[in-house]
């Protein structure tokens, strides 16, 4: 296969991950025989110094001419007093927007190993594998009208769906439960939001087309309460926008680090993968990134956007291989402060290339003889 890569390093450490993900994206290609052409484009902080605005359009015609879409990450300080339009984080909206990538992917995954990483006791996140499909072009983050009264006394946004934004990612969410172990949990907020009810009501609906997967319904509060008490009862949950944000970042605790924790926003063109972690500013130019979570967002892009499953299968596995020989980055040491080095005495810790190394040197012996599931 020849395939087009658009890469968005961004900010933060989103350079460092991005370059350990095109290494393993490369990695995959010698492997299996493929050509992918990687190119790089400014977007965020980086553009706005480079070309005065946060999605530039040649990075945004990079991106719809491509096959699939790889992001770093988008955030800096510097312009946290910027108006809206004129922040990093506009672009990662206007990109999702531009490209139509309704639903948002968030597989949330306890390796073997890593059970006491997090803040959580080892026996209520063993085992746990679940998937959050996020509605990612709607609601909160893209209603309108929206603004601050310019007195500054108010502010407003709004929250807005409609039947079919609902019907396609609730279509969405059960087709995948439905690759998975057929159990779908839709969270909303019924009690008190009008486009909660009508979000419960469009999902139960859809829901009748595949008898096969159950169905429950929860409340947003509940669902944030029961993420930390049983994690494993979870198999599929899907959701609105802003509870989708919240949610899956909260999972990044139960799996022991954000840095974990890969994302696939698709939809009818090309796709956009990304990692859930953010810019993380205080990180970045040390190498010491967790850069996991970047390669399994280009295992989701070799998988959904690709749909090259061998290959996909290939660095999944090489980073449960990677986790299974004991490579740790300092954010899985169990470290309350990187800087303050590992509490588990004798533990390795690895730099961000180096993890980035040793899954990638995986990536070459990999042999499809089973397949692995896809998270």
């Amino acid at each position: 296969m020849k395939a087009r890569i658009a890469l968005l390093p961004g900010d933060g450490i989103g350079p460092e991950v991005t370059s350990a993900a095109a290494q393993a994206l490369a990695a995959a290609a010698r492997r299996f025989g493929h050509t992918f052409e990687l190119r790089t484009f400014p977007i965020g902080g980086v553009a706005i110094r480079q070309a005065g605005e946060p999605l530039p359009t040649t990075t945004l015609a990079a991106c719809l001419e491509s096959d699939a879409v790889l992001l770093g990450a988008v955030g800096d300080p510097a312009f946290d007093g910027h108006e809206p339009a004129r922040r990093p984080e506009a672009a990662l909206l206007a990109l999702r927007r531009e490209l139509g990538v309704y639903a948002n992917l968030r597989p949330a995954r306890v390796y073997a190993g890593l059970e006491g990483s997090g803040p959580l006791k080892p026996e209520v996140v063993a085992g746990v594998d679940l998937l959050i499909v996020r509605e990612l072009t709607g609601g909160l983050y893209y209603g309108t009208p929206r603004g601050v009264a310019a007195d500054g006394s108010s502010a407003h946004n709004t929250l807005r769906y409609t039947r079919a934004e609902i019907e396609r990612v609730a279509t969405r969410a059960f087709e995948e439960a439905r690759r998975r172990r057929r159990r779908l949990t839709s969270v909303d907020k019924a009690n008190v939001l009008e486009t909660s009810r009508l979000w419960r009501s469009v999902v139960t609906e859809t829901g009748r087309a595949y008898p096969d997967v159950s169905l429950d319904h929860m409340y947003v509060d509940n669902c944030a309460m029961q993420l930390v008490r049983s994690p494993a009862r979870f198999d599929v949950i899907v959701t609105e926008n802003m509870f989708g944000d919240i949610l899956s970042d909260e999972a990044g605790a139960v799996v022991g680090s954000l840095g974990l924790l890969p994302s696939a926003s698709i939809g009818s063109g090309p796709g956009l993968f990304e990692p859930v972690h953010g810019a993380a500013p205080d990180l970045s130019g040390r190498d010491v990134a967790n850069p996991i979570g970047a390669i399994a967002s280009a295992a989701m892009l070799l998988r959904y956007g690709l749909k090259l499953t061998d290959e996909a299968d290939a660095l999944d596995a090489a980073i449960v291989e990677a986790i299974g020989t004991g490579a740790r980055t300092e954010d899985l040491t169990g470290a309350a402060d990187p800087a303050a080095g590992p509490t588990r005495p004798g533990a390795p810790v690895l730099s961000c290339s180096q993890m980035a190394s040793a899954i990638t040197e995986r990536i070459h012996s990999f042999r499809a003889v089973s397949s692995i599931s896809a998270l």
